[in-house]
């Protein structure tokens, strides 16, 4: 399962990249906005920092067909890597003709705000590479997300659709950890759900016990790198 940062600032990009394994970037006309900057220069720099074969996501704004097909072309011109650039297009009706049109012509397109297995249908069916339900926010509709995201998943596989989910929208690790289980292709999470991922107090507390455990055998401040006997 291939494993996003729903996030565009570049020092929380950077950290998690440090540690976590990650696949690419996700951004919306909202998370770009919280940067206060022009955001071409924010998507250029994220677009350097993770490199060519990294995936980078970022949303057209237009509200009909034909604009969003030219802001996508633009987005992908400006940013290059037209493989690895994936226009992300609501799943609206003029989103759909959108994304017919942008995926004949070998763009990449993220089908985004997905709220039931029907839209993620017809946006496979419309060529989508990816369909990006918000899990916590179907939630908070009173569905369950992650049973959304595995019937949408059930239809690509039992339809022969090449479209993969990208689930978005987490409030907690467990969630991420059910798609894992349910053979979901990709998620987005944003930088401290991730870091969530791996937190827990017992791998804490057991760190501590050994690095304790191995002074007192072999002295303060010593690790395997100088602990032979006569150094």
């Amino acid at each position: 399962m291939k494993l996003l940062i729903d996030d565009a600032n570049i020092e929380r990009i950077k950290h998690i990249c440090e540690f976590y394994p990650i696949d690419g970037v996700t951004t919306n006309p909202s998370i770009l906005a919280k940067e206060g900057r022009n955001p071409y220069l924010v998507l250029k720099e994220i677009r350097e920092f993770i490199g060519p074969d990294a995936e980078l996501h970022a949303q057209v704004i237009s509200l009909t067909a034909e604009e969003m097909v030219k802001e996508g072309r633009h987005m992908v011109e400006i940013l290059g890597e037209k493989a690895k650039t994936f226009i992300k297009i609501p799943t609206i009706p003029e989103g759909l003709k959108a994304m017919r049109m942008l995926s004949r012509e070998g763009y990449k397109v993220t089908a985004t705000a997905i709220y039931n297995p029907l839209q993620a249908y017809l946006a496979a069916k419309s060529g989508a590479d990816y369909a990006a339900p918000y899990i916590n926010r179907i939630d908070n509709l009173g569905s369950n997300g992650i049973q959304v995201a595995r019937t949408m998943q059930d239809i690509f596989v039992s339809s022969g659709y090449k479209t993969r989910i990208l689930a978005a929208s987490f409030k907690n690790s467990l969630q991420v950890q059910e798609l894992c289980e349910s053979g979901i292709r990709a998620v987005t999470v944003a930088p401290d759900v991730i870091e969530g991922l791996i937190k827990h107090p017992c791998v804490d507390s057991a760190d501590v016990t050994f690095v304790h455990d191995f002074e007192n055998l072999c002295g303060e401040g010593k690790t395997m790198l100088n602990c032979e006997p006569n150094k």
